[in-house]
C-alpha cells in the first residue's frame, strides 16, 4: 500500500502510452543492427570495351606473323626480324591494352596501373621505333643495293633491334621508377598516371620519328623513280609503263606514311596541349585510332610481303598458289 501509483501526465490512455513505449526500444534495437547496404553494380565505359577489343585483334594478327617468323627458318634477312619486331611489339601492345581493361575494372592498385602503363608505353614506343628501323632498312635495301646483303648490314640490323628495345624499355620503366602523377594529381597528364612532362617527351619523340621517317621516304621515293626509268630504258618500255609504275611506288609509300600520321598525329597532338582536368572522351577518341596503326601494320608490313604470303598459305593449306611462285619483284614493291 506504500506504493506509489503511477501518474499517466500525457492524458492519453494507458494503453497507448505502453505501446509508444514498446515502440522506442524496438526502434533503439533496430538502430544497433548494421544495415547491409547494396554493393554498387560495376559499370563498365563502353570507350574501355571498345578500346580491349581493339587488343584482342591486335594481339591475335600479330600473333600470327610472329609465329610465322620464329617457326621458318628461312625468314632471317634483315627485313624479316624487323617486321618480326614490329609484330612483337604490336603484339605486347595489344595484350597491355587487355590487361589494362582486366586490372581497372577487376584488380585496382597503384602497382597493377604502373605495371600497365609501363607494358603500353615500352610496347607502342618499340612499334614506332620499329617502323623506323623498317624505313632505314628500306632506304639501305635500295641506295647500297650492291652490298645491302652482306654481314655489315646483318650487323647493324642487330644494333638497331637492341637499341630501339633498350629504348622502348627504359621509357616505359619510366613511370614504374616513380616518373608518375599518383602523389601528384595537378602533374598528371591525359593518360594518367603519366606525368604531362612524360607525355611531351613520348609526343616530341614521335614528331622527331616521324620527320625522319619523311624525310627517308622522301629519299626513297626519288629512288624508286630513278630505278623505275632506268629499267624503262633498258627493256624499251613506254614512257606510260614508267609512269605507272613510278606512280605505284609513291602511291604505296604515301599510304604507308599517310596511315602512319592519320593513326598517331591525333592523339600526339592532343597530349601536348591537354592535361588531366580535360574530358576522358577527347583521350580515348584521340587514343583509339593510335591503336588501329598496330592492326594495320601487319597488313602493310608483313601480309603484302611475297615471302610471308607462301609461308602462311603452307601453313594454312598445305601448298603454294602458283600466282605467288611466278610473281615477280617490282620497283613499286617497297
Amino acid at each position: 500500500m506504500n506504493e506509489d501509483p503511477k501518474v499517466n501526465v500525457s492524458g492519453l490512455p494507458r494503453e497507448f502510452v505502453d505501446a509508444g513505449a514498446s515502440g522506442n526500444i524496438s526502434a533503439e534495437v533496430s538502430s544497433q543492427v548494421p544495415v547491409l547496404q547494396p554493393e554498387p553494380e560495376l559499370v563498365v565505359n563502353p570507350w574501355d570495351i571498345v578500346l580491349c577489343t581493339s587488343g584482342t585483334l591486335i594481339s591475335c594478327e600479330n600473333a600470327i606473323v610472329v609465329l610465322i617468323i620464329f617457326h621458318n627458318p628461312s625468314l632471317r634477312a634483315p627485313m624479316f626480324l624487323l617486321i618480326g619486331s614490329l609484330a612483337l611489339a604490336d603484339l605486347l601492345a595489344g595484350i597491355g591494352l587487355i590487361v589494362n581493361f582486366v586490372f581497372a575494372y577487376l584488380l585496382q592498385s597503384e602497382a597493377t596501373k604502373l605495371v600497365t602503363i609501363g607494358l603500353i608505353v615500352a610496347s607502342f614506343s618499340a612499334s614506332v621505333c620499329s617502323l623506323l628501323a623498317i624505313t632505314v632498312d628500306r632506304y639501305l635495301s635500295l641506295y647500297y643495293a650492291l652490298t645491302y646483303h652482306s654481314e655489315r648490314t646483318v650487323t647493324f640490323t642487330y644494333v638497331m633491334l637492341f637499341m630501339l628495345w633498350g629504348t622502348s624499355i627504359c621509357l616505359g620503366l619510366l613511370p614504374v621508377l616513380g616518373w608518375n602523377c599518383l602523389r601528384d594529381e595537378s602533374t598528371c597528364s591525359v593518360v594518367r598516371p603519366l606525368t604531362k612532362n612524360n607525355a611531351a617527351v613520348l609526343s616530341v619523340s614521335f614528331l622527331f620519328t616521324f620527320a625522319l621517317m619523311l624525310q627517308l621516304y622522301i629519299q626513297i621515293c626519288k629512288i624508286v623513280m630513278r630505278h623505275a626509268h632506268q629499267i624503262a630504258l633498258q627493256h624499251h618500255f613506254l614512257a606510260t609503263s614508267h609512269y605507272v609504275t613510278t606512280r605505284k611506288g609513291v602511291s604505296t609509300l604515301a599510304i604507308i606514311l599517310g596511315t602512319f600520321a592519320a593513326c598517331w598525329m591525333p592523339f600526339t597532338l592532343y597530349s601536348l596541349i591537354a592535361d588531366y582536368t580535360y574530358p576522358s572522351i577527347y583521350t580515348y577518341a584521340t587514343l583509339l585510332p593510335a591503336t588501329y596503326n598496330s592492326i594495320i601494320n601487319p597488313v602493310i608490313y608483313a601480309f603484302r610481303n611475297q615471302e610471308i604470303q607462301k609461308a602462311l598459305c603452307l601453313v594454312c593449306c598445305g601448298c603454294v598458289p602458283p600466282s605467288l611462285s611466278q610473281r615477280a619483284r617490282s620497283p613499286s614493291d617497297v
